[in-house]
């Protein structure tokens, strides 16, 4: 019999659970501040109240203003990457045509004639069907394109290529806001 008594005061105190025991503990520290508190004098009472508030703004002013500062960081520095990214894209065509062109160079084997390099250079562009002939030295380029943005970064591909205009003419049609060029360049 006191075999079974002692079995059931075990199991009886193994049935109280962890969160039982922690909210008795919590409620015991909050009687306690609670008395503590109610001790207090209505002038302490007040001073602590004050404190605490400001403690409370000047911990969450601080913290706010430091996660303003890291994600305006984070922001400049994303966007930093972005254009280094555009750029490093916008360049790409650039580097590959030179490696082309040396390596056509070292092999020995002709490099592209100048009307088919710019012909080659404003297809990567994005400009299509444009008209480029050889005259002489010089190549002469006629083309039409409705992105302005396009037209400028064909014409700076051109010029960082080593290409250097000679006669250059943009005219814009006013019905269809499509940008005419014409254009001898010489290397």
């Amino acid at each position: 019999m006191k075999r079974l008594q002692r079995f059931g005061k075990r199991n009886s105190n193994l049935a109280s659970t962890p969160s039982d025991t922690l909210s008795a503990r919590l409620n015991g520290y909050q009687s306690l501040l609670t008395t503590r508190w109610q001790a207090l004098s209505a002038r302490d009472q007040l001073a602590l109240l004050l404190l605490s508030a400001f403690l409370l703004l000047f911990v969450g002013g601080y913290g706010g203003y430091s996660i303003h500062q890291a994600a305006s960081k984070s922001k400049s520095n994303y966007q930093e990457q972005v254009a280094d990214y555009f750029w490093l894209r916008a360049q790409a065509g650039n580097i590959d045509n030179n490696a082309l062109n040396a390596a056509n160079s070292t092999d020995g084997e002709v490099a592209m004639p100048p009307a088919s390099s710019v012909s080659a250079l404003l297809n990567n562009s994005g400009i299509v069907d444009a008209q480029v002939v050889a005259a002489g030295d010089a190549v002469q380029l006629s083309f039409t394109h409705p992105s302005q943005a396009v037209v400028s970064s064909a014409l700076g591909k051109l010029q960082q290529q080593g290409w250097q205009f000679t006669q250059l003419s943009m005219q814009q049609d006013s019905v269809t806001k499509a940008i005419q060029v014409q254009a001898t360049v010489s290397s």
